[in-house]
């Protein structure tokens, strides 16, 4: 029996097809979790204090593998795609029959009731159950944890199964390979076999949130991090993952409301997750001091190595993946909000890692261009963040978040759209990739650099300087900011030929516009007027 003094929910437990005679352990404090792990010998301590595991075949999301049941809910309402990959009905049972025959054939399993979204008005329980106790430690971390008088009668909107033991029969399952992560929108179920990476537990939340939220309930589902200022002004962080949204939005001179998924209601935004789940690669307590610190008891952190002969991290270390990360609840941050809610955004900054360096490091959008570049989704794939990505590759992710929308990109780039005329928030493009040239000739952008551009941008400065515009995109550049050198802000002065630069800032107009194809017919005149000029 579990150490925990909370009674286990043995009835709903059995009514989902959890009925073996092992040993059940429920809503384990995080310090049990860790003593588990360690217990399994599936972890090691580091010498702050957390936790320490490999993931093991997967060390990113797998895209390929995420599979939504189309059924008489979802047939018409989801938008099929690369993304969004359909699967009958049977082979969902046919995998959740195998995940929990797995699970009841295990010495233990892990069991948390926890809930997403902090604005009570669009609270999702959610119990997760797991066949090892990290992956149950990442669920505490992430979720929102309810208080212990909420658990008596909790009752699930949705269950996540997670079995990373259980590799599937492609053929008999209906899947592409071993692993998978399916939802069904019937079952209220997400199931998640074949892979231990911590991300598909919180993406497939995420997912959910991103149909239920907008279809449903009429709240702006958004990938992004959020923060409040001194004088109480909100911001959002928009961007894929290595574009600096967990980086940017852990300000000491502002408080934290969230560094990935918010929903945008009538009266403000609110996060959707009790924690933080941020990248580790060259960490240092220099550059990010608020995440470094987070790095103690009831952290996990996964795929990093130690030095050798010692249980310090080593930080630098892409030996197992470039993907290394470490989740911690949001409470880790010492300057985080308790309620985890802001008012109306009055700021808004689209993060884009542009590989080509030719976008500038910050420019200021018009409501048309901001729409423009909502829909694009510039960016570029990290090495590591997904299988298969070995270096940074430019893509467009529709809303900065296509693998996570079950509905049409424009929906939610509609509901965008009038937010921002609503409220008349400004809107600023952040390139936090390469200058001086292309990846692999330029430099990344300095951090330094790129929270100065933002804090002036926060703080009005950029409101009273001279503006240029960019002959190929259009958007209005700073010709000076605090503490950035000026020579930086036009991307061309950065370039040695700049002939180059112009060739390259040609070809990526043309990769935009081309991209920009399949959403014309769907979006007004002056959105398709924003596109760049060749």
């Amino acid at each position: 029996m579990s150490l925990s003094t909370i009674a286990i929910p043995t009835r709903g437990l059995e009514e989902l097809g959890l009925h073996s005679t092992n040993t059940l352990h429920y809503q384990l404090s995080a310090d049990e979790l860790v003593q588990d792990t360690l217990r399994l010998n599936q972890g090691e301590l580091n010498n702050t204090g957390a936790l320490v595991v490999k993931t093991g075949e997967f060390t990113g999301r797998s895209p390929k593998d995420k599979f939504i049941v189309k059924d008489d809910i979802t047939e018409n309402s989801v938008h099929w795609n690369d993304f969004n990959i359909p699967i009958e009905e049977k082979y969902f049972h046919c995998i959740r029959k195998k995940i929990l025959d797995h699970l009841n054939a295990q010495p233990e399993v892990w069991v948390r009731d926890s809930y997403a979204c902090a604005e009570p008005r669009y609270r999702l329980n959610i119990r997760v159950i797991n066949d090892n106790p990290w992956s149950n430690l990442f669920a505490y971390n992430m979720f929102l944890r309810p208080e212990e008088e909420e658990l008596e009668h909790f009752t699930p909107d949705w269950h996540i199964l997670a079995a990373p033991g259980l590799h599937l029969d492609p053929k008999e399952c209906g899947v592409r390979q071993h692993n998978a992560a399916v939802i069904s929108f019937k079952h209220r179920t997400i199931l998640i076999a074949g892979s231990g990476y911590t991300g598909e537990i919180k993406k497939g939340i995420f997912s959910i949130l991103n149909y239920v939220l907008p279809h449903d309930k009429v709240v702006l589902s958004m990938h992004c991090s959020a923060n409040i200022g001194k004088g109480g002004d909100t911001a959002l962080f928009f961007g894929l993952s290595g574009t600096g949204k967990t980086t940017l939005s852990a300000d000491p001179n502002r408080k934290l409301i969230g560094d990935d998924e918010h929903g945008w209601t009538d009266t403000g935004v609110f996060n959707f997750e009790g924690g933080c789940y941020a990248k580790c690669i060259d960490l240092s307590a220099e550059k990010e001091p608020a995440i470094f610190a987070a790095i103690r008891n009831g952290a996990l952190v996964e795929n990093t190595t130690f030095y050798n002969g010692t249980n310090e991290i080593d930080f630098a270390s892409k030996c197992i993946t470039e993907n290394t990360r470490v989740s911690y609840p949001l409470h880790y941050i010492c300057n985080a909000v308790e309620q985890a809610k802001g008012g109306i955004p009055e700021n808004i900054f689209f993060l884009t890692c542009d590989a080509y360096g030719v976008l500038p490091p910050i420019s200021k959008l018009t409501p048309a261009q901001a729409m423009y570049q909502f829909i694009s989704g510039y960016t570029a794939k990290v090495a590591g963040t997904e299988a298969g990505v070995t270096e940074p590759k430019s893509t467009f992710s529709a809303c900065f978040g296509a693998p996570f929308l079950p509905l049409h990109p424009g929906f939610y780039a509609s509901m965008l759209g009038q937010k921002l005329k609503l409220h008349n928030a400004k809107v600023w493009l952040i390139n936090t990739g390469w200058t001086g040239g292309a990846y692999g000739t330029g430099n990344r952008m300095k951090l330094s650099y790129t929270r100065a551009m933002i804090s002036a941008a926060l703080e009005g400065t950029l409101d009273q300087v001279d503006y240029e515009t960019h002959p190929v995109f259009g958007m209005a550049v700073p010709t000076s900011c605090p503490n950035v050198p000026a020579t930086i802000l036009n991307p061309r002065n950065t370039w040695a030929d700049k002939a180059a630069y112009d060739k390259a800032a040609e070809n990526l107009a043309k990769q935009f516009t081309t991209n920009f194809e399949k959403y014309a017919s769907g979006v007004p005149a002056e959105v398709l007027a924003a596109s760049p000029k060749i």
